[in-house]
């Protein structure tokens, strides 16, 4: 099973056109993830940095899983999501080359950490 830690923050995801310059706002946050695609541009980071006008979802908390994890294993997603997905708890995740992090609602954040608790997982508060 998996060790994973509550982020402090409350996160954004936010999407941009394709031919959006990177926003510095993107930036101004100790987590962000920016993703350019064809078909859009997304960013997500503390959602106190994103201005008014940019089309996004708020109120998203980040749950890391302690890696590194190594490319080779196999079915870690499954094992997060799986409890989530019998739970009806919607995710968003972003994958680094060390680790992955889920992201749910806020007002999702504490069943979901029972769901991941239930199926063996332990989950860390940071003070």
């Amino acid at each position: 099973m998996f060790e994973l830690t509550l982020l402090p923050d409350t996160l954004a995801i936010c999407r941009l056109s394709p031919d959006a310059a990177i926003p510095g706002w993107a930036f101004a946050s100790n987590f962000y993830s920016i993703t350019r695609t064809a078909d859009e541009l997304s960013v997500v980071c503390h959602q106190a940095n994103v201005p008014d006008n940019i089309q996004s979802e708020a109120d998203w908390r980040g749950l890391k899983v302690q890696g590194p994890l190594a490319f080779s294993m196999v079915g870690v997603m499954a094992s997060l999501t799986a409890p989530l997905a019998a739970a009806s708890i919607s995710i968003f995740v972003v994958s680094t080359f060390d680790t992955d992090y889920l992201l749910v609602k806020q007002a999702h954040l504490e069943p979901a950490i029972a769901a991941l608790a239930a199926a063996g997982h332990s989950i860390l508060r940071p003070a």
